[in-house]
């Protein structure tokens, strides 16, 4: 017997997760920690130790300066790249420590 107001699952999902922002938004970010080492390759996530977000800044850890330094002279590509992976803006800057 089906309801009146009966949906499929994958309506009721892009119903409350388009209710939910900030969720929206925590589940992008963690496409993009899941995606880092997929976008770059596996030389960087070599070098690469823990990846968070505070608030809207990826910080990434890295074990060599020189790729430190390669990485901050494209900042701004990695950001573009990243944000498209996540289908949405949520890496405004990027720290390298």
């Amino acid at each position: 017997m089906k309801k009146k107001n009966a949906q499929s699952l994958s309506e009721a999902l892009s119903d409350f997760f388009s209710e939910n922002s900030v969720l929206r938004v925590k589940m992008a970010q963690q496409r993009v920690i899941r995606g880092w080492s997929e976008l770059f390759g596996e030389g960087i996530a070599r070098y690469t130790g823990n990846l968070y977000f505070n608030r809207d800044t990826l910080y990434v850890h890295l074990t060599s300066a020189v790729l430190r330094a390669e990485l901050m002279m494209i900042k701004e590509e990695l950001i573009k790249k990243l944000n498209e992976h996540a289908e949405m803006t949520v890496v405004h800057d990027i720290v390298f420590r």
